[in-house]
């Protein structure tokens, strides 16, 4: 599977079958989402998208829902294919994580606007700020969501620079959770497969 394909219905799996091939199919997604996921620090974290990690969150949700007629199947992937990649972008779910319910409260309060100061950068390029919930507004004047749709899009140099192994950078400008990484070569490999073949 391409990890920047979008999803049809053919891709799936009946709820009978997913029973079956759900044990196997959760480890596989498991090992595929270990280095797509980068940490900004202790209380942040990007969750990287694409083609696999957007299956098995369709499949778990027509599980759980015990959906299975064809207009409930295509509600689901109309609601998913969006967080795909496209082949020249990066598509993630951006998380603010505290354990304590009032600290994280009271973290995200001074953390307004903390999704537009999210950023990645390749090599020794301009950082490209998130695009972020394009759905719908999640956050406002007074304090942030706790979870934001992101995208990340990629001229072609900066893509072609990815695929030449040119050091990703990521980080957060936002003053209350300022942080700065280089991704792993595991995550660099995996996020290189999201680039080109774009339909």
């Amino acid at each position: 599977m391409q990890s920047n394909a979008k999803l049809a219905r053919e891709d799936l799996w009946s709820l009978e079958d997913y029973a079956e091939q759900r044990p196997a199919f959760r480890a596989q997604v498991i090992a595929h989402k270990k280095p797509r996921q980068v940490a900004l620090g202790p209380h942040a974290t990007l969750y990287f998208e694409d083609a696999l990690t957007m299956k098995y969150q369709i499949q778990e949700m027509l599980r759980v829902e015990k959906i299975f007629t064809r207009a409930e199947i295509e509600e689901e992937l109309e609601a998913y294919n969006p967080l795909i990649p496209d082949g020249s972008n990066w598509k993630a779910t951006f998380m603010i994580e505290y354990a304590d319910v009032e600290e994280r409260r009271e973290a995200l309060a001074r953390m307004p606007g903390i999704e537009h100061k999210v950023w990645v950068r390749i090599g020794d390029g301009d950082k490209i700020f998130a695009i972020a919930n394009e759905d719908q507004e999640r956050s406002n004047d007074e304090k942030a969501s706790a979870v934001h749709f992101m995208r990340f899009e990629l001229c072609a140099d900066d893509a072609a620079g990815v695929k030449s192994g040119s050091p990703i950078h990521m980080g957060i400008d936002h003053p209350e959770l300022p942080y700065e990484i280089t991704a792993s070569n595991a995550t660099a490999e995996s996020l290189a497969n999201d680039l080109g073949n774009s339909e």
